[in-house]
């Protein structure tokens, strides 16, 4: 019977852009993923990662069976013991003896329904979850500011903006599909501004007309600055202020403390004065300003504070409510929107309620009793993300259950993560990986489905709220995680509160929840009202579309922008101008540790890679952890491009790779967040940062550390490709000083280095104890120290191996493709063979290392028809195809070819030799 094609439209689960997604469907697998043309979050455009979605999936790596204390049971042994477990425990030490810590890849549902078992059931205040570390300083500069956590902005306002300012934001990479909807915007509009506030130079600044690197952390004290200029300069809208806010004059009064003046903001911010006066300028006479703002500004222990700031600036310019303008804080996770709403944060009850908004816990009590159950919930808030694992760590909380994130790898002091885990005596862990750091301290595992097998509803960054839709059956045992939830409160004595047959019947809840005496106008009244989506049965929920909150009787197709009446959500209707005092960063430099940290997300990679690292072509931009150091800085430490070097913090150590970056400030360096114990030897950021918290939000300070950065010693450099039938069999990694997995379409790659006491290493016979095969190809230098060999089994290529430096490497597609020929059962030709240890056919061009991920196009090659005369993006795109998908790597083009263009110039200008005249 032939397989019937279906196409199915869902939501991506990756940032917070909320990009739609058209699925095709063949039989049951999902054969092509493209971008959702009448969504209105992405119409159709889709970033490398989104489109390479059916890439990750299968069962390999999957879990799918629950464990208990490492033993694989059957789902009824493993549901009863997670409730009698919890039970003891809750019986034993107390309700608050509890925990749960979520995550923004659950879904709406998952969340709800958490929520409500950990807070309203068992009592428990200790519920948070990962979205903490990304967006919970802008939540409370929100609420500060509004009186509601409330998001002002769409993505329309981007395009109908006059100026857009990007503050701790490197949205080409991080949020690639929004910055080409700012990008395809500005080039409609000539008139339109684009300013990027960042201490480094990144992709985003490919549009920007005026690019402020500013001093880390000193955010605050250059929009203080910018709210004293607008004061001094008459630009302040008094109208609107004096009818819609109060705080202005403690907020200039602060300020105020410090020297104002532009020399003086630009100094303390290291900014030439010309320029921070000129966005300056901008910002003040523009009506039509969109500040969008995300980690660079969060994720600092003055976070609220700077987002405070920037909203200050807003509300004094009369800057929201209005097409193409508002402060835009925009988040780092799929549903940490969702999260927010149904009261996933310690602080928050449900809803967008709080255990200080009046009668609220009554509200939420009355709401989830059952003709027999009453909920007893907390009276007071509970423990943020950092402050409990801290609780575990000294014993307070005995139990902790943990879905779908991996606080061993992502928190700070990631070390002290781990042996508050590993002591605390219950740890429940709900994963659809098998593969993560977190399951080695789990004492029981659940096995969780995953994007392409949930359903439910998850929230964006302009509070659109979209269906994700199941595509597939979940593998093995594996079940959604709003059953398992309502399964163990089934057999906590709960199940009349929790007899959900289906996410539809869920999100009706919640949606009755939001408008539950929720009167418009009153001084009670909530923002968050989804009532008018009360009652969907199953089929009018499976279809429904994309829709901006708040969605009631005022507006029953959903709101595009929040305020546009200046009336906000506070006791009086009055926004507040929040007085704000700059703080430098937590994290001091010293002798011992001088250079600043920086960290972030990198293009092509998602979090702590479980998903993303699933699609090999995703691991091509940047294939190993790195080090992005400015060239003075490197000469002055004595690390060169692309050796290995060693960043010691806090914490612990982190090994990655040199890249020399003119766009990093000099005393600085970068380090990506994604690498874990699963993919290299050292390269989890989390171990080099203090645990340094906001005040008020309780988020971390991850965007700054202080570390000390010196070369790793290493006596060689060897590249291994092994076929999977070899992964697991012999641990290669021993006796290496640094190790990074790499995973490949049709085998594994292994980068790894000695330590100096392995220099006298026998490679052959390591390779025969290692690498057990029948025939070896070899060619060996050793007065070089290079080698190549190659593993044949039965005609078949089982590994190969280069001993050297990886910038000798070939392109490795060809010898990848051996692998598959290999995993087909098909021998390797002569002609093949002869080539193995060159690792590419005869005469064939090195493509180099990948820039172009959707297109798989290499640097090499691009450098080729540069030189060959495609000196434009147009250019190279119709010759390559590069740069023509999602757009990610147009900046990285344009890079290359301003660089080449230097090198001709110079060497048009380079003095020629002296010729003589022999004849």
């Amino acid at each position: 019977m032939p397989h019937i094609t279906r196409h199915i439209t869902t939501t991506c689960p990756y940032c917070g852009v909320g990009c739609g997604i058209r699925a095709t469907l063949e039989g049951k697998r999902i054969t092509a993923v493209e971008g959702d043309s009448g969504h209105p979050a992405n119409y159709g455009r889709l970033c490398v990662k989104g489109s390479a979605l059916h890439e990750t999936l299968g069962e390999q790596g999957r879990l799918t069976r629950p464990r208990v204390d490492g033993v694989e049971v059957e789902w009824e042994t493993a549901l009863a013991t997670v409730a009698e477990r919890l039970a003891a425990t809750r019986a034993r030490h107390g309700r608050e003896s509890v925990a749960a810590y979520l995550s923004g890849q659950l879904l709406t549902e998952d969340y709800y329904v958490a929520n409500k078992l950990f807070k309203g059931f068992l009592g428990t205040p200790h519920l948070d979850t990962n979205s903490r570390l990304c967006m919970a300083s802008a939540v409370a500069a929100y609420k500060r500011s509004f009186g509601a956590d409330a998001v002002p902005c769409s993505y329309e306002d981007l395009e109908e903006a006059e100026l857009v300012v990007l503050v701790g934001s490197n949205l080409a990479w991080n949020h690639p599909v929004l910055y080409q909807r700012l990008k395809v915007a500005k080039a409609r509009n000539p008139l339109m501004r684009v300013v990027v506030i960042d201490p480094r130079v990144t992709d985003s600044c490919e549009i920007a007309d005026l690019y402020l690197g500013l001093r880390p952390g000193s955010d605050a004290r250059l929009f203080n600055g910018l709210l004293a200029w607008m004061a001094d300069k008459g630009r302040l809208d008094r109208v609107y202020l004096a009818r819609h806010t109060l705080g202005l004059e403690e907020a200039l009064a602060a300020a105020g403390e410090d020297d104002v003046s532009v020399a003086a903001v630009a100094a303390d911010c290291d900014i030439d004065p010309e320029r921070l006066e000129t966005f300056y300028y901008w910002f003040a006479s523009q009506l039509h300003v969109v500040t969008l703002y995300s980690q660079g500004v969060n994720q600092s222990s003055s976070g609220t504070d700077k987002g405070n700031a920037i909203i200050n600036c807003h509300l004094a310019g009369g800057k929201l409510g209005l097409p193409g303008a508002g402060p835009f804080s925009i988040t780092g996770q799929p549903n940490a929107m969702g999260g927010r709403e149904v009261g996933g944060l310690a602080n928050q009850l449900a809803a967008h309620m709080d255990y200080d908004s009046p009668g609220a816990r009554d509200r939420v009590t009355c709401f989830w009793a059952t003709a027999t159950l009453t909920p007893t919930l907390p009276e007071a808030p509970g423990h943020k993300a950092v402050a409990l694992f801290e609780a575990i760590e000294r014993g307070e909380v005995q139990a902790v259950w943990i879905m779908a994130t991996n606080p061993a790898v992502s928190l700070p002091r990631a070390d002290r993560v781990r042996a508050a885990l590993e002591q605390c005596p219950l740890v429940i862990v709900s994963e659809c990986v098998a593969d993560t750091d977190l399951l080695a301290y789990a004492d029981i595992v659940l096995p969780a489905s995953s994007w392409s097998e949930k359903d439910g509803t998850v929230t964006n960054s302009e509070r659109r709220i979209s269906r994700q839709r199941g595509l597939l059956q979940p593998p093995g045992e594996a079940r959604h995680d709003w059953w398992i939830i309502c399964e163990v409160a089934r057999r906590l004595g709960y199940g009349e509160a929790f007899a959900y047959a289906h996410p539809a019947e869920i999100f009706d809840e919640h949606a009755r929840l939001s408008g539950f005496e929720n009167l418009p106008g009153t001084p009670g009244e909530r923002l968050f009202d989804i009532s008018g989506l009360a009652g969907l049965d199953r089929a009018a929920y499976d279809a429904l579309s994309p829709t901006q909150w708040p969605v009631n009787a005022a507006a029953p197709h959903g709101r595009a922008r929040l305020f546009e009446e200046g009336r906000f959500a506070t006791p009086d209707g009055l926004a507040r101008l929040v007085a704000v005092r700059p703080r430098a960063p937590e994290q001091r430099l010293s002798a011992s540790r001088p250079l600043r940290l920086n960290t972030g997300r990198i293009r092509d990679q998602w979090h702590t890679m479980t998903r993303s690292a699933r699609a090999p072509r995703l691991m091509n931009h940047r294939a190993e952890p790195f080090i992005e150091v400015h060239p003075d800085d490197a000469a002055r430490l004595g690390v060169s491009d692309q050796q290995l070097a060693r960043l010691r913090g806090a914490g612990g150590d982190y090994v990655g790779r040199v890249r020399l970056a003119k766009g990093q400030r000099r005393g600085e360096v970068f380090a990506p967040m994604h690498w874990s114990d699963s993919f290299s030897a050292n390269a989890r950021v989390g171990r080099l940062l203090e645990a340094h918290l906001d005040p008020v939000s309780g988020q971390p300070e991850s965007k700054h550390g202080a570390v000390a950065l010196a070369p790793l010693p290493v006596a060689w450099e060897a590249t291994l490709l092994v076929a999977p039938a070899l992964v697991g069999e012999v641990d290669w990694r021993a006796d290496t000083a640094y190790w990074a997995r790499i995973p490949l379409a049709h085998g594994q790659r292994w980068q790894l280095a000695g330590a100096p006491e392995s220099a006298d290493r026998d490679w052959l016979a390591w390779a025969q104890r290692a690498l057990p095969v029948a025939a070896a190809l070899w060619l060996d230098d050793p007065d070089g120290g290079r080698l190549r060999a190659a593993g044949i089994e039965g005609g078949r290529l089982r590994w190969w191996l280069m001993v050297g430096p990886p910038g000798e490497l070939p392109g490795l597609a060809w010898l990848d493709e051996r692998f598959a020929e290999a995993a087909r059962g098909e021998a390797l030709s002569a002609a093949r063979r002869r080539r193995l240890l060159a690792g590419c056919d005869d005469g064939a061009a090195d493509a180099g290392p990948v820039v172009c991920s959707c297109h798989q196009v290499g640097r090499a090659t691009i450098l080729r028809a540069i030189r060959d005369g495609d000196d434009s993006v147009e250019a190279l795109g119709a010759r390559l195809a590069c740069g023509t998908q999602c757009g990610s790597c147009i900046p990285e083009l344009k890079s290359l070819i301003e660089d080449t263009q230097e090198e001709k110039v110079h060497e048009r200008l380079a003095p020629q030799p002296d010729v003589i005249d022999v004849a």
